[in-house]
């Protein structure tokens, strides 16, 4: 029994909506013309309608349900009462699917489907409220003169309305629009034009907040919309927001990590590409630069091809699976690639995608046998830098987190990066003597340093026979301590790098790393940077003006101490300063507060809050000065700190000479 009561009311609500704009429409004639007797007529009306549409929907809704859903079965009536228990059982099996057979719009479509709307009785109230204007209004509101007026009397003035144009830029694509004066939301560069249908007598000025002033009048005032502002017309603010235009967005979808190395089995690799632009992408390329070789004998080859369309013109989706042979790819080749994209807008705006590579590794026995078969190429060593590093060990901590590597995978990549750094310590190393390494990377030039002798007079000897020094005196003098210093730190932090790569945990390899790429930039920077130093070298000494006592043109060598930076103009420092009373402001003080808070201001927020304090005070708002005075601070910023230093220097014996003599 609650079920059916249940559905009742649903099919009941859903009536009402569809039969409620027949009763506020009907209102609306008796409310254009006040009459009263007619607004109660058509209420008794609506009373009577409801009570009849309330019947019948109490008799006729289960009819509704089993006509429009042919999952109920025609057992609607069920719901409400099922005296058997076959009844019964029928009555939990239309509960069990009710709420998926019997949804909002399914009702609403119930509702128009049984339920008129009412059009006869609405066209009804419109022409008795019609009738009963024309019998009881005034002749002079039908444009009938009245008895004993002059025929060719003077009508009233029109009240002027205002009619607002947007003209978006013709690339946008965006349909001209007009409209009564309202908040709009229109493209950069879009041309605003307000026209007076009807100009009254006086001068009609609309207000901008940047200080501008436009006269609408028998021509419409124009004004191009760069930036986001609010005008004023008849003491009423509506604001234009511009929205400017953005450059085209690009997004690699394969492959999915900026380096990518193929596996040697490998016969193809894909590529995916996502252009989005807000209006139209012009133009799209893919670039590739192919590089095949090694050491200084590297050849490089370009090419460039068209990414097609897709059916929007905003965007832009393109993916392809290339075979190494379409690429060009053999055994130890290295494929870069990048796009660019260009829109349609008035100053085309082109981006280009971070650069993305392939790496399709050479097999390990072609590598020796063109080391063997061509002993005469030697090609010199090729070492990552330590940034180079820091990347391939971000990338391996990033791939640990986002993929399960198996323990194999991460430690063949970090053992190859702690080798790539052990090889550049080594190379950095060769600068302060070092020629063993921690793990066996590489062999050692010297299998024996120097052996012992009996007796200290053959220990020199026997030194510069059987071993080397590590730190000759030539190397020694090299470089300064504090470069030597500075070289230290870098060692130690690529050992700390190399042994946590060796231990298998990368993420803390990468502090240390940091440390020495930051002490490598500091060594480049030093062996780059050189500064002359110069003792004081006054200036000469006339000898025609010594003893003379004429000081002219003999001017201080003595620096002059830094002043405090200007942050804030004069006129808006008087400005502030004025906005703390009530007393009168400076002159033209309008037009510098605009250019400051246009300059100082950059949120559009905030820019359009500041310029309606400036039109508030300039209306004579007293409480509005305080407003716009943090307006015109916050522009200023954050003042910086300045040390002074002082005129007279204060010894301690002179502090003690001047406490001594005070009475």
């Amino acid at each position: 029994m609650q079920a059916g009561a249940e559905i009742a009311r649903r099919v009941w609500r859903a009536a009402q909506l569809r039969r409620l704009p027949l009763w506020i429409a009907g209102a609306l004639p008796w409310l254009v013309i006040r009459s009263a007797p007619g607004l109660i007529a058509w209420s008794a009306f609506c009373a009577w309608d409801w009570a009849l549409l309330r019947r019948r929907v109490a008799i006729e809704w289960s009819a509704w349900l089993d006509g429009a859903v042919p999952e109920m079965e025609d057992s609607s009536a069920l719901l409400a009462h099922a005296p058997t228990p076959v009844a019964q059982l029928q009555q939990r099996r239309l509960l069990e699917r009710l709420d998926a057979a019997l949804s909002r719009q399914q009702l609403r479509a119930i509702a128009r489907g049984r339920v008129t709307a009412g059009l006869r009785w609405l066209l009804g109230s419109v022409v008795a409220a019609a009738a009963i204007w024309f019998a009881t209004a005034p002749t002079q509101q039908r444009g009938v003169p009245a008895p004993g007026a002059a025929p060719d009397s003077p009508a009233a003035p029109a009240i002027a309305q205002l009619l607002v144009r947007s003209t978006p830029p013709a690339y946008t694509g965006v349909a001209p629009a007009e409209s009564a004066p309202q908040d709009l939301q229109v493209p950069e560069q879009t041309v605003l034009s307000w026209c007076l249908k009807a100009p009254a007598g006086g001068l009609e000025t609309i207000e901008l907040s940047t200080g501008q002033k436009l006269a609408p009048g028998r021509e419409c005032a124009r004004w191009t919309a760069t930036e986001s502002v609010f005008w004023r017309w008849r003491g009423k603010r509506y604001t234009v927001k511009v929205i400017p235009d953005q450059a085209p967005e690009i997004t690699v979808t394969a492959p999915t990590r900026m380096v990518q190395e193929l596996p040697e089995s490998a016969t193809g690799a894909t590529m995916g590409v996502q252009v989005r632009d807000d209006y139209r992408i012009v133009r799209a390329t893919l670039h590739m630069t192919l590089a095949r070789g090694s050491g200084e004998n590297v050849r490089f080859t370009d090419r460039e091809m068209p990414i097609p369309a897709s059916a929007s013109p905003k965007r832009r989706d393109w993916a392809r699976n290339w075979s190494l042979a379409e690429l060009g790819m053999e055994p130890g080749d290295e494929l870069y690639f990048f796009v660019r994209a260009v829109d349609n807008a008035a100053r085309p705006h082109m981006v280009q995608s971070p650069t993305y590579t392939l790496r399709l590794p050479a097999p390990p026995e072609e590598a020796e046998e063109e080391s063997a078969a061509m002993p005469m190429l030697v090609k010199p060593q090729s070492l990552r830098s330590q940034r180079q590093i820091i990347i391939d060990t971000e990338q391996l901590v990033a791939d640990m987190r986002s993929t399960k590597m198996s323990e194999q995978a991460v430690l063949e990549r970090s053992q190859k990066i702690a080798s790539d750094q052990g090889a550049l310590r080594r190379r950095y190393g060769q600068f302060l003597g070092e020629e063993s390494s921690l793990f066996a990377d590489g062999d050692d030039d010297h299998d024996d340093h120097g052996g012992g002798g009996e007796g200290g007079g053959g220990a020199q000897d026997i030194l510069h026979q059987y071993g080397h020094a590590h730190d000759e005196a030539e190397n020694a003098t090299l470089f300064d301590e504090e470069t030597k210093k500075v070289l230290r730190r870098a060692l130690m932090a690529m050992w700390d790098a190399e042994k946590a790569l060796r231990a298998l945990t990368p993420k803390v390899a990468l502090p240390p790393e940091h440390k020495a790429l930051e002490a490598i930039k500091q060594l480049q920077q030093a062996e780059r940077v050189y500064l002359h130093k110069t003792a004081f070298a006054p200036p000469p000494i006339k000898e025609e003006k010594r003893m003379t006592g004429d000081m002219i043109g003999a001017a201080s060598y003595r620096r002059a101490q830094g002043g405090a930076e200007r942050r804030v103009p004069e006129d808006i420092g008087l400005l502030v300063a004025a906005l703390s009373g009530d007393g009168a402001l400076p002159a033209l003080w309008t037009r510098g507060a605009h250019d400051w808070v246009r300059t100082h201001l950059q949120d559009d927020a905030q820019r359009l809050a500041a310029q309606g304090a400036i039109q508030d005070v300039a209306d004579g708002c007293l409480p509005c000065r305080p407003v716009l005075r943090a307006w015109l601070r916050q522009g200023a910023g954050q003042g910086q700190v300045l040390l002074q230093a002082r005129p007279v220097v204060e010894t301690p014996f002179t502090r003690a000479w001047r406490e001594g003599n005070k009475p």
